[in-house]
């Protein structure tokens, strides 16, 4: 990780400001006609999966989530999104910029991240992607599993307007059998674009 792209403690661990966002989501979650479901996990550290994702719509209720739920959270996202106006607040909602086109080591920086940090969350959304994918991509695993931390189903369900935190998995190293779990869980939930698939 660069100089430029070190972790910014995000507004929502100023404990002034933590429950004034707390009421807007309340606020808003009310108006747009959205639950919050399920319970902020107990760890200190780990990988909050964002999913199914497949509109810009997702952000917006995620980051509800996130204020109702009072985690200072980070979330990776596309360089080009960190652009003046908007770099600052971006950065202080929890952005972290990912230049995918640079051979850069994502993975292990995030991984170091964490081994730094007495407490850190990090959302990620694993298909990568609002286009349509068959398969999700295993960064946040792998981060997880260097880290050694355990990894948290944020979802989101845009059929019966529910989003939140369900469970929580610990990673045995093999990929192929912690993600059965994690992909049956998230098979009950749809994106807003049922066209696109993320499993």
């Amino acid at each position: 990780m660069t100089d430029e792209n070190k972790l910014t403690p995000t507004l929502l661990n100023n404990f002034i400001l933590r429950p004034i966002f707390y009421w807007l989501a309340t606020c808003c979650l009310f108006i747009l006609g959205w639950k919050a479901k399920g319970k902020i996990p107990e760890h200190k550290k780990f990988i909050l999966i964002a999913a199914p994702h497949s509109s810009n719509w997702d952000f917006v209720i995620f980051l509800l989530i996130i204020f109702k739920f009072k985690l200072p959270v980070h979330w990776m996202g596309k360089h080009t999104m960190f652009i003046w106006p908007f770099k600052w607040i971006l950065k202080r909602l929890g952005g972290i910029p990912i230049d995918r086109s640079e051979k850069s080591n994502v993975v292990q920086n995030m991984a170091n991240a964490f081994k730094g940090s007495k407490n850190l969350i990090i959302t990620i959304a694993p298909s990568g992607t609002r286009e349509k994918v068959m398969k999700w991509k295993t960064g946040f695993y792998h981060i997880a599993n260097q880290a050694k931390v355990p990894v948290a189903c944020g979802f989101i369900d845009y059929k019966q307007k529910i989003s939140g935190i369900g469970p929580v998995f610990d990673l045995s190293g093999c990929i192929e059998t912690d993600m059965k779990p994690i992909k049956l869980f998230y098979s009950q939930f749809s994106g807003k674009h049922l066209e696109k698939p993320t499993l």
